[in-house]
């Protein structure tokens, strides 16, 4: 099948690349002229595993290509696939300027049926804005149909999230198009779900809100544990073993960034208000997400006495291990309140620190965990990238200014790090810090 995508961001990119080593002929179209050289270089312009290998592979086979030109990649595919970025505006609700003007490039090249893939994270509704735009923009009146369908990809391990994905969506109208995606899927050899437009919009934002709201839910559990001396982890294990529930995304800590679920839940509540309903449930959402790294500095500004002057390094800085995203990650905000109140931060991150760099030029940017940790009051671990788990604590401890650990991800075991001679402090797992005990 000849397929065109515009947007060659991680879901553009990773779905063409995908695509192509399934045998089809893809066509990747971004407006940025140095991403698409790079492409046709088979230099990804992202990080994600196993990305660089398929890429490669796919250009020496002729089966990937990529191009400024989107009208063109139109016209010579039987289906194009809208892959662009819908950040949230200044009210919070999402920017579709990018889907529509690739809409209304796509109707200018219509020149035979093709079918229109929306993949991008868009509201309800969405879909019949895309027809009416090509609608008015086609130059001949060449029949064409809509398809939602939404990613669920994960950055970090997106190339095995599109080979192996625990569903595919695919929202249509016409039985024709869904059938001819459902077609260009059936490689997979994946559960699919055909439903209509509509269903399919929201079933993305309802899928990515109810992961957020798990994420908060567990950090609002982990801040009662830390009042009454419980453990989290034990009571988020315990609930995930009752199979209504499960184990994934109860896990207390800096609460999630990246580009998908602060703007999404914040999408889908702005859509409840536009249908006049109450998103009351999503905002907390929000706020108890935000909440966390305000928190999380207040400890360390209680333990230590104040920040003015103090050291603190940071372990990670991308907002999840395995991508160098920094989007929404947590690392910025506990960036800013450092500084703001004074202290000297130094990180490192074994891919993100760059990106973070081109926002804080004031961080000292490190080559390793122990050159973080040298003369710090504090250490703190952000994202927990696999070198982290297995570090030198003796090491670590005796080049520290004060033994101080904040474990912002509960990655390590609180009994062997009070042993070895840290003041440890985890999310939820306050248990032997009684000096942040509140008596009922």
């Amino acid at each position: 099948m000849k397929i065109a995508i515009a947007g060659a961001g991680y879901v553009g990119l990773v779905t063409g690349v995908v695509f192509a080593d399934l045998g089809n002929e893809v066509i990747c179209v971004d407006i940025d002229p140095a991403k698409v050289d790079a492409i046709n270089k088979g230099q990804s312009t992202i990080y994600e595993p196993g990305l660089d290998e398929l890429l490669q592979r796919n250009l020496e086979e002729g089966r990937i290509t990529a191009m400024t030109d989107l009208q063109r990649a139109t016209r010579e595919a039987e289906v194009v696939f809208i892959c662009v970025g819908t950040p949230p505006s200044e009210t919070g609700e999402p920017d579709l300027k990018h889907v529509e003007a690739a809409a209304a490039a796509i109707g200018q090249a219509l020149n035979g049926y093709k079918i229109i893939v929306n993949k991008s994270t868009v509201p309800v509704g969405t879909g019949d804005r895309i027809r009416r735009i090509i609608e008015q923009h086609r130059r001949e009146p060449h029949d064409f149909d809509v398809v939602s369908n939404p990613e669920f990809l994960r950055e970090g391990s997106a190339v095995h999230d599109t080979l192996y994905p625990d569903r595919i969506v695919i929202g249509a109208d016409n039985p024709r198009a869904a059938m001819k995606i459902v077609e260009l899927y059936a490689a997979l050899e994946r559960p699919m779900l055909i439903t209509n437009l509509a269903t399919a919009e929201i079933i993305k934002y309802a899928s990515n809100t109810f992961l957020a709201l798990k994420i908060s839910f567990i950090n609002a559990i982990a801040d009662l544990c830390e009042r009454t001396g419980a453990d989290v982890t034990q009571v988020a294990k315990a609930m995930g073993y009752d199979s209504r529930i499960g184990h994934a995304f109860l896990q207390a800590g800096l609460g999630f960034g990246g580009s998908c679920f602060p703007k999404d839940v914040q999408a889908f509540a702005h859509t409840m208000q536009r249908y006049g309903l109450d998103p009351t449930l999503f905002q907390q959402v929000l706020a108890i997400n935000d909440a966390r790294p305000v928190q999380f500095v207040e400890r360390m500004r209680a333990r230590l006495g104040g920040l003015q002057g103090r050291t603190v390094g940071l372990l990670g800085l991308s907002f999840k291990p395995n991508t160098d995203d920094i989007r929404e990650a947590r690392s910025l905000e506990v960036i800013r309140l450092l500084l703001q109140e004074g202290a000297t931060v130094k990180a490192y991150d074994p891919v993100a620190m760059p990106r973070v760099q081109a926002i804080y030029p004031a961080v000292l940017y490190c080559r390793n965990a122990y050159e973080v940790a040298e003369n710090a009051d504090a250490l703190a671990l952000i994202t927990e990238w696999n070198e982290f788990r297995q570090l030198n604590f003796e090491r670590i401890r005796d080049s520290m200014r004060q033994p101080n650990l904040f474990d912002g991800r509960n990655l390590y075991d609180p009994q062997r790090m009070r042993k070895l001679g840290f003041y440890y402090y985890g999310i939820g797992r306050a248990a032997e810090n009684s000096e942040f005990k509140t008596v009922l």
